[in-house]
């Protein structure tokens, strides 16, 4: 069996998979291969990858392809994408929803206590205490709107009910959600303080002027879902007139958000600039669950976070 590993991996998670895998498995590591060509070359023939190759490698559909692990969370680049019937692919949803939902909570508690306000007074060594206590907020019986129903918006979930609040979830056929079409969501939007979106990027923007205008006045819109599922015009047309009062992008239209986004420079928006994933160890889990998903594979069982490209979910 070959697998190529598009992944760039330190020394001790190379090692650990060498050591780990039998010798029926010749492993290639794409940061060890100088010609680009050759690399090309051996993924074409694989039969197992690791990683988020170039779009334009699959030109031509992988004769040999049988299990395609992503290191992301996120594929949307690869919609187009047809592979040979039977071979499997799976993403990183399950590791990344939990520190992509702990950022987007703290990136809100954050805005609502005026830790980012806070912060630039630091820079200025301005003091200003008493005069913001009035504007500060709590997510403390906050009645939350998420849209999607997946791993982060489940694990959302269990941190805003750790907070008080009271959360609901959109999502068509996800019996995990209560909210199930979009008359459903937009009766409940003028009672939601606060909106977050987890939505992949097949909803491409779903968060539109009219989505915006039906929330509740001076309410907040968080996203870590994918960038393409916000219109960021109409998000910040709704922010400059004040009918929303603030938002948190984990995730923008285009990244890096250009210098010229008018999102630098509003008070009232924070921007994590898409790290809602990132954790110290995130490639000791990508190897892990590259393993793991190959023996369970050979085997014969489910692989684990199998994704369907075509359907972005």
């Amino acid at each position: 069996m070959i697998i190529y590993c598009h992944t760039t991996l330190d020394e001790t998670l190379r090692s650990k998979l060498i050591e780990v895998l039998t010798p029926q498995h010749t492993l290639h590591f794409n940061s060890e291969i100088e010609d680009k060509n050759e690399a090309q070359n051996i993924f074409n023939s694989a039969d197992y990858v690791l990683g988020n190759p170039p779009l334009d490698w699959f030109a031509d559909t992988p004769s040999n392809l049988k299990f395609w692990q992503l290191d992301s969370a996120g594929f949307d680049q690869y919609s187009s994408v047809k592979l040979n019937d039977g071979a499997k692919v799976a993403n990183m949803g399950n590791w990344f929803a939990r520190p992509c939902a702990e950022t987007i909570v703290a990136g809100v508690a954050a805005l609502y206590r005026g830790l980012d306000t806070l912060t630039l007074l630091k820079q200025k060594s301005e003091w200003l205490g008493a005069k913001l206590r009035s504007d500060l907020r709590i997510l403390y019986q906050q009645n939350v709107v998420i849209l999607g129903a997946g791993t982060i918006a489940q694990a959302a979930v269990e941190i805003l009910k750790g907070f008080g609040a009271h959360t609901h979830m959109l999502a068509r056929t996800s019996p995990a959600a209560d909210l199930h079409s979009r008359e459903e969501l937009f009766h409940e939007l003028p009672y939601a303080d606060l909106v977050i979106n987890t939505l992949p990027g097949t909803a491409t923007h779903f968060a539109n002027a009219e989505l915006f205008a039906a929330m509740k006045e001076h309410s907040v819109y968080a996203s870590v879902g994918r960038g393409s599922t916000t219109d960021e015009n109409a998000l910040i047309e709704a922010l400059n007139s004040k009918h929303l009062a603030g938002a948190v992008l984990d995730v923008t239209e285009i990244e890096p958000l250009p210098e010229t986004s008018p999102l630098w420079k509003m008070e009232n928006v924070l921007l994590t600039q898409h790290t809602g994933g990132g954790r110290r160890d995130e490639h000791l889990g990508k190897v892990d669950l590259f393993l793991n998903n190959i023996f369970v594979l050979e085997n014969g069982s489910d692989i684990i976070d199998e994704v369907n490209l075509g359907k972005g979910y």
